[in-house]
């Protein structure tokens, strides 16, 4: 008779996340995963396989689940340019509280993706299409609705608005000043003023 596990994957998989966010891929070891976890190396071998699975089980966990609840506004159906606004907002607003030398696990992993397992990198890859799909999807809404110009390239202000996030994110996680990132969110909350009809009418 087997023994029923006596932990949740998916609480191992939240612990896992904050390690990982903290110290990164190459900077946690095996045995500070063991402690974290609070389960003896040969259950988290069991449940996970090895220190690179558990890791892609992390990125992907927090790819379903937290990075979902950030971008649910961008990816919700009828999602209009406030939402990028509001996007912006919530990274310079990270600036200042406990999320502040942390930043995205995702995208900490896509700074850091040359020192990563090659594996890895079909979650990077995820990462960076589902950021510039939610980007387009909002801008179509908005072309298609009327309240963008339709001779403003969305593709490339997609492009722009992905990398601008990236950016907010990757400088919330190296600490940098608020003001900062602050200041990044006027710009950007300004541009898609300047591009919206609705503002302009």
């Amino acid at each position: 008779m087997s023994r029923a596990k006596q932990y949740d994957r998916i609480e191992l998989l939240n612990r896992s996340v904050e390690l990982f966010r903290r110290q990164g891929f190459n900077g946690t070891s095996t045995a500070e995963l063991v402690t974290e976890l609070g389960v003896n190396r040969k259950s988290m071998y069991a449940e996970f396989g090895s220190k690179q699975q558990l890791f892609e089980a992390t990125l992907e966990h927090y790819d379903k689940n937290h990075l979902t609840r950030v971008l649910s506004p961008l990816e919700a159906p009828d999602a209009g340019l406030e939402s990028i606004e509001k996007a912006f907002y919530g990274y310079a607003s990270a600036s200042e509280g406990p999320f502040s030398g942390l930043g995205c696990l995702l995208c900490n992993s896509a700074v850091e993706r040359g020192a990563l397992p090659p594996e890895s990198g079909r979650f990077i890859d995820a990462y960076l299409e589902r950021l510039n799909r939610a980007f387009m999807h909002v801008l179509t809404n908005a072309q298609n609705k009327e309240e963008l110009a339709p001779t403003v390239d969305i593709n490339g202000l997609a492009g722009f608005l992905t990398t601008s996030l990236i950016g907010m994110a990757a400088s919330v996680r190296a600490e940098a000043a608020p003001a900062q990132l602050w200041g990044a969110y006027d710009v950007i909350k300004k541009l898609i003023q300047s591009h919206s009809l609705a503002k302009q009418a």
